[in-house]
Protein backbone atom coordinates (compact mmCIF):
# COMPACT_ATOMS: atom_id res chain seq x y z
CA UNK A 1 0.00 0.00 0.00
CA UNK A 2 3.01 2.32 0.54
CA UNK A 3 3.95 1.61 -2.74
CA UNK A 4 0.97 3.30 -4.30
CA UNK A 5 1.17 6.30 -2.21
CA UNK A 6 0.24 8.90 -4.72
CA UNK A 7 1.97 11.32 -6.61
CA UNK A 8 1.63 15.03 -6.26
CA UNK A 9 -1.22 16.24 -8.45
CA UNK A 10 0.09 17.52 -11.76
CA UNK A 11 0.63 21.17 -12.02
CA UNK A 12 -2.16 23.08 -14.32
CA UNK A 13 0.12 26.31 -14.02
CA UNK A 14 3.43 27.28 -12.86
CA UNK A 15 3.09 28.95 -9.19
CA UNK A 16 5.05 31.40 -7.92
CA UNK A 17 7.48 30.42 -5.12
CA UNK A 18 6.37 30.20 -1.54
CA UNK A 19 8.43 30.30 1.22
CA UNK A 20 11.18 28.71 0.79
CA UNK A 21 11.67 26.77 4.43
CA UNK A 22 7.82 25.80 4.42
CA UNK A 23 8.02 24.78 0.85
CA UNK A 24 11.29 22.74 1.72
CA UNK A 25 9.39 20.48 4.23
CA UNK A 26 6.25 20.61 2.50
CA UNK A 27 8.08 18.92 -0.41
CA UNK A 28 9.88 16.58 1.80
CA UNK A 29 6.67 15.59 4.05
CA UNK A 30 5.28 14.53 0.70
CA UNK A 31 8.13 13.06 -1.25
CA UNK A 32 8.01 9.35 0.62
CA UNK A 33 5.23 7.85 2.59
CA UNK A 34 7.75 7.12 5.09
CA UNK A 35 8.76 10.88 5.74
CA UNK A 36 5.20 11.86 6.62
CA UNK A 37 4.68 8.53 8.54
CA UNK A 38 8.33 9.66 10.34
CA UNK A 39 7.24 13.39 10.83
CA UNK A 40 3.55 11.99 12.26
CA UNK A 41 4.99 10.11 15.23
CA UNK A 42 7.59 12.48 16.31
CA UNK A 43 5.74 15.46 16.28
CA UNK A 44 2.86 13.35 18.44
CA UNK A 45 5.13 13.43 21.19
CA UNK A 46 6.10 16.99 20.80
CA UNK A 47 4.28 19.96 22.90
CA UNK A 48 0.53 21.08 21.54
CA UNK A 49 0.69 18.12 19.10
CA UNK A 50 -2.73 19.26 18.09
CA UNK A 51 -0.90 21.60 16.00
CA UNK A 52 2.31 20.31 14.59
CA UNK A 53 0.99 17.30 14.12
CA UNK A 54 -2.70 18.01 13.14
CA UNK A 55 -1.24 20.18 10.67
CA UNK A 56 0.98 17.44 9.00
CA UNK A 57 -1.93 15.55 8.96
CA UNK A 58 -3.87 18.34 7.53
CA UNK A 59 -1.27 18.38 4.78
CA UNK A 60 -2.02 15.30 3.91
CA UNK A 61 -5.40 15.18 3.29
CA UNK A 62 -4.89 18.04 1.44
CA UNK A 63 -2.24 16.90 -0.82
CA UNK A 64 -2.77 13.05 -0.66
CA UNK A 65 -6.34 12.39 0.27
CA UNK A 66 -8.04 10.64 3.12
CA UNK A 67 -6.83 7.40 2.35
CA UNK A 68 -3.06 7.79 2.14
CA UNK A 69 -3.45 10.05 5.12
CA UNK A 70 -5.36 7.76 7.32
CA UNK A 71 -3.00 4.77 6.19
CA UNK A 72 0.29 6.68 7.37
CA UNK A 73 -1.62 7.41 10.26
CA UNK A 74 -2.00 4.21 11.36
CA UNK A 75 1.25 2.94 10.54
CA UNK A 76 2.54 5.52 12.66
CA UNK A 77 -0.13 4.50 15.57
CA UNK A 78 1.20 0.72 15.18
CA UNK A 79 5.12 2.19 15.66
CA UNK A 80 3.94 4.43 19.13
CA UNK A 81 2.08 1.72 20.16
CA UNK A 82 4.93 -0.70 19.58
CA UNK A 83 7.74 1.75 21.17
CA UNK A 84 5.11 2.27 24.15
CA UNK A 85 5.18 -1.07 25.14
CA UNK A 86 8.91 -1.41 24.92
CA UNK A 87 9.70 0.54 27.23
CA UNK A 88 6.73 0.35 29.30
CA UNK A 89 4.35 3.29 29.03
CA UNK A 90 0.65 2.99 28.72
CA UNK A 91 -1.02 2.43 25.51
CA UNK A 92 -4.68 3.41 26.03
CA UNK A 93 -3.02 6.93 26.89
CA UNK A 94 -1.18 6.95 23.33
CA UNK A 95 -4.39 5.78 21.77
CA UNK A 96 -6.43 8.61 23.03
CA UNK A 97 -3.88 11.01 22.22
CA UNK A 98 -3.38 9.88 18.39
CA UNK A 99 -7.43 10.00 18.71
CA UNK A 100 -7.54 13.01 19.79
CA UNK A 101 -5.32 14.94 17.41
CA UNK A 102 -5.57 13.18 14.20
CA UNK A 103 -9.39 12.78 14.21
CA UNK A 104 -9.95 16.47 14.48
CA UNK A 105 -7.71 17.37 12.19
CA UNK A 106 -8.92 15.08 9.96
CA UNK A 107 -12.12 16.10 10.25
CA UNK A 108 -12.13 19.36 10.16
CA UNK A 109 -9.59 19.51 6.90
CA UNK A 110 -12.46 17.60 5.18
CA UNK A 111 -14.98 20.18 6.08
CA UNK A 112 -12.14 22.49 4.59
CA UNK A 113 -12.47 20.43 1.33
CA UNK A 114 -16.36 19.96 0.98
CA UNK A 115 -17.19 23.62 1.38
CA UNK A 116 -13.81 24.65 -0.39
CA UNK A 117 -13.90 28.14 1.75
CA UNK A 118 -11.42 28.35 4.59
CA UNK A 119 -13.54 31.21 6.11
CA UNK A 120 -16.97 28.90 6.11
CA UNK A 121 -15.29 25.76 7.14
CA UNK A 122 -14.07 28.13 10.41
CA UNK A 123 -17.71 29.41 10.56
CA UNK A 124 -18.60 25.98 10.78
CA UNK A 125 -16.29 24.92 13.65
CA UNK A 126 -17.91 27.79 15.61
CA UNK A 127 -21.16 26.41 15.68
CA UNK A 128 -19.77 22.59 16.21
CA UNK A 129 -17.19 23.81 19.15
CA UNK A 130 -20.76 25.76 20.75
CA UNK A 131 -22.83 22.75 20.45
CA UNK A 132 -20.04 20.72 21.97
CA UNK A 133 -20.13 23.10 25.09
CA UNK A 134 -24.03 22.72 25.13
CA UNK A 135 -23.53 18.67 24.75
CA UNK A 136 -21.00 18.77 28.04
CA UNK A 137 -23.22 21.05 29.76
CA UNK A 138 -26.23 18.44 29.72
CA UNK A 139 -24.31 14.87 29.56
CA UNK A 140 -22.26 16.03 32.44
CA UNK A 141 -24.34 16.40 35.63
CA UNK A 142 -21.61 17.94 37.73
CA UNK A 143 -19.16 19.75 35.63
CA UNK A 144 -16.88 20.52 39.28
CA UNK A 145 -16.80 16.57 39.62
CA UNK A 146 -15.78 15.98 36.28
CA UNK A 147 -12.62 18.55 36.52
CA UNK A 148 -11.42 18.05 39.93
CA UNK A 149 -9.38 14.91 39.00
CA UNK A 150 -7.68 17.69 36.10
CA UNK A 151 -7.17 20.23 38.45
CA UNK A 152 -5.64 17.72 41.10
CA UNK A 153 -3.44 16.73 38.44
CA UNK A 154 -2.38 20.60 37.49
CA UNK A 155 -1.45 21.50 41.34
CA UNK A 156 0.69 18.60 41.40
CA UNK A 157 2.53 19.51 38.18
CA UNK A 158 2.65 22.87 39.42
CA UNK A 159 3.47 21.73 42.85
CA UNK A 160 6.51 19.62 41.96
CA UNK A 161 8.23 22.49 40.03
CA UNK A 162 8.43 24.17 43.67
CA UNK A 163 5.46 26.54 42.69
CA UNK A 164 1.56 26.79 44.43
CA UNK A 165 -1.86 26.91 42.06
CA UNK A 166 -4.62 28.29 43.45
CA UNK A 167 -7.24 26.24 42.20
CA UNK A 168 -10.45 28.29 43.89
CA UNK A 169 -10.21 30.56 40.37
CA UNK A 170 -10.45 27.66 38.45
CA UNK A 171 -14.09 27.12 38.71
CA UNK A 172 -16.07 24.44 36.45
CA UNK A 173 -17.21 27.34 34.11
CA UNK A 174 -13.93 28.61 33.73
CA UNK A 175 -12.84 25.05 32.92
CA UNK A 176 -15.17 24.35 30.37
CA UNK A 177 -14.82 28.06 28.41
CA UNK A 178 -11.39 26.91 28.65
CA UNK A 179 -11.29 23.84 27.07
CA UNK A 180 -13.75 24.60 24.81
CA UNK A 181 -11.30 27.96 23.48
CA UNK A 182 -8.25 25.85 23.61
CA UNK A 183 -9.12 23.14 21.64
CA UNK A 184 -10.83 25.35 18.99
CA UNK A 185 -8.26 27.08 18.02
CA UNK A 186 -5.52 24.62 18.48
CA UNK A 187 -7.41 22.51 15.38
CA UNK A 188 -7.88 25.64 13.99
CA UNK A 189 -4.76 26.47 13.88
CA UNK A 190 -3.58 23.23 12.76
CA UNK A 191 -5.88 22.87 10.03
CA UNK A 192 -4.81 26.52 8.82
CA UNK A 193 -1.35 25.94 9.04
CA UNK A 194 -1.31 22.70 7.16
CA UNK A 195 -3.47 24.57 4.78
CA UNK A 196 -0.70 27.67 4.55
CA UNK A 197 1.87 24.45 3.87
CA UNK A 198 -0.30 22.95 1.07
CA UNK A 199 -0.67 26.42 -0.36
CA UNK A 200 3.75 27.03 -0.83
CA UNK A 201 4.12 23.72 -2.88
CA UNK A 202 5.20 24.45 -6.10
CA UNK A 203 2.84 23.11 -8.16
CA UNK A 204 -0.84 24.17 -8.75
CA UNK A 205 -3.29 23.98 -5.79
CA UNK A 206 -6.86 24.65 -4.92
CA UNK A 207 -7.71 27.56 -3.18
CA UNK A 208 -10.00 27.79 -0.44
CA UNK A 209 -9.31 31.54 0.49
CA UNK A 210 -6.90 33.42 2.37
CA UNK A 211 -6.71 33.97 6.08
CA UNK A 212 -6.48 37.72 5.82
CA UNK A 213 -10.04 37.22 4.67
CA UNK A 214 -11.66 35.95 7.36
CA UNK A 215 -15.05 36.89 8.50
CA UNK A 216 -17.11 34.94 10.60
CA UNK A 217 -20.53 37.29 9.67
CA UNK A 218 -22.94 39.12 11.17
CA UNK A 219 -25.21 35.60 11.76
CA UNK A 220 -22.69 34.39 14.42
CA UNK A 221 -22.36 38.46 15.56
CA UNK A 222 -25.73 38.50 16.36
CA UNK A 223 -26.08 35.08 17.67
CA UNK A 224 -23.75 36.34 20.23
CA UNK A 225 -25.23 39.56 20.85
CA UNK A 226 -28.52 37.75 21.30
CA UNK A 227 -26.92 34.73 23.86
CA UNK A 228 -25.49 37.48 26.30
CA UNK A 229 -28.71 40.21 26.07
CA UNK A 230 -31.16 36.90 27.20
CA UNK A 231 -27.88 35.65 29.82
CA UNK A 232 -28.40 39.12 31.46
CA UNK A 233 -32.26 38.83 31.19
CA UNK A 234 -33.16 34.84 32.64
CA UNK A 235 -30.18 34.70 34.48
CA UNK A 236 -28.20 31.24 32.80
CA UNK A 237 -24.70 30.80 33.10
CA UNK A 238 -24.37 28.78 30.49
CA UNK A 239 -25.96 31.21 27.75
CA UNK A 240 -23.43 33.63 29.25
CA UNK A 241 -20.80 30.90 28.92
CA UNK A 242 -21.96 30.43 25.23
CA UNK A 243 -21.68 34.70 24.74
CA UNK A 244 -18.15 34.48 25.54
CA UNK A 245 -16.76 31.79 23.80
CA UNK A 246 -18.60 33.33 20.31
CA UNK A 247 -17.07 36.36 22.10
CA UNK A 248 -13.39 34.96 22.29
CA UNK A 249 -13.43 33.66 19.26
CA UNK A 250 -13.79 36.72 16.96
CA UNK A 251 -9.83 37.06 18.57
CA UNK A 252 -9.14 34.73 15.32
CA UNK A 253 -11.08 37.50 12.90
CA UNK A 254 -9.10 40.08 15.04
CA UNK A 255 -5.90 38.33 13.71
CA UNK A 256 -6.81 38.05 10.40
CA UNK A 257 -7.56 41.81 10.03
CA UNK A 258 -3.83 42.47 11.61
CA UNK A 259 -2.85 40.09 8.63
CA UNK A 260 -4.73 42.23 6.16
CA UNK A 261 -3.45 45.26 7.18
CA UNK A 262 0.12 43.93 6.74
CA UNK A 263 -0.58 42.70 3.00
CA UNK A 264 -1.69 45.99 2.49
CA UNK A 265 0.73 47.69 3.68
CA UNK A 266 -0.68 49.48 6.73
CA UNK A 267 1.16 47.94 9.31
CA UNK A 268 4.81 46.81 9.37
CA UNK A 269 5.54 43.55 9.44
CA UNK A 270 7.21 43.70 12.86
CA UNK A 271 4.25 45.44 14.44
CA UNK A 272 2.56 41.90 13.50
CA UNK A 273 5.07 39.70 14.73
CA UNK A 274 4.86 41.86 18.24
CA UNK A 275 1.31 40.17 18.22
CA UNK A 276 2.75 36.81 18.25
CA UNK A 277 5.42 37.65 20.38
CA UNK A 278 3.74 39.18 23.14
CA UNK A 279 0.17 36.52 22.81
CA UNK A 280 1.59 34.21 25.22
CA UNK A 281 2.92 36.71 27.76
CA UNK A 282 -0.60 38.91 27.80
CA UNK A 283 -3.34 36.19 26.70
CA UNK A 284 -6.23 37.26 27.98
CA UNK A 285 -5.50 41.44 27.38
CA UNK A 286 -4.31 40.43 23.59
CA UNK A 287 -7.26 38.08 23.07
CA UNK A 288 -10.16 40.44 23.90
CA UNK A 289 -8.93 43.25 22.07
CA UNK A 290 -8.30 41.09 19.01
CA UNK A 291 -11.93 39.73 19.85
CA UNK A 292 -13.18 43.36 20.29
CA UNK A 293 -11.31 44.18 17.02
CA UNK A 294 -13.06 40.77 15.12
CA UNK A 295 -15.92 41.66 16.25
CA UNK A 296 -16.16 45.30 15.41
CA UNK A 297 -15.58 44.02 11.93
CA UNK A 298 -18.06 41.88 11.63
CA UNK A 299 -21.04 44.29 12.04
CA UNK A 300 -18.68 47.30 9.85
CA UNK A 301 -16.54 45.06 7.32
CA UNK A 302 -13.64 47.92 8.20
CA UNK A 303 -11.37 45.68 5.39
CA UNK A 304 -13.97 46.57 2.54
CA UNK A 305 -13.83 50.41 3.98
CA UNK A 306 -10.10 50.90 3.71
CA UNK A 307 -9.89 49.42 0.50
CA UNK A 308 -12.31 52.01 -0.87
CA UNK A 309 -10.57 55.00 0.73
Amino acid sequence: MLDSWPCCRIPTATKRSGYGLVQAIANWLLARPYNAILALAVTLLLPAPQITSGAIMALLVLAKGNRPAVTGALIATAILAVATLIVGGTLPAVLVLVAGTWVPALLLTNLLVATRSLTLSLQVSVIVAIVAMFVFQVVVPDPAAFWQPYLDAMAKVVNDNGLELDTSMLTADIMTISAVLVYWMLFTVAMMTGYWFYRQLPYETSNFGRFRELNFGRVIAFTMALASLLAFVIGAAWLQNIAFILFAMFMMQGLAIMHWLRGEAYLPGFALISVYILLPFLQVLLVMLLALVGYLDAWFDFRRRFAKT
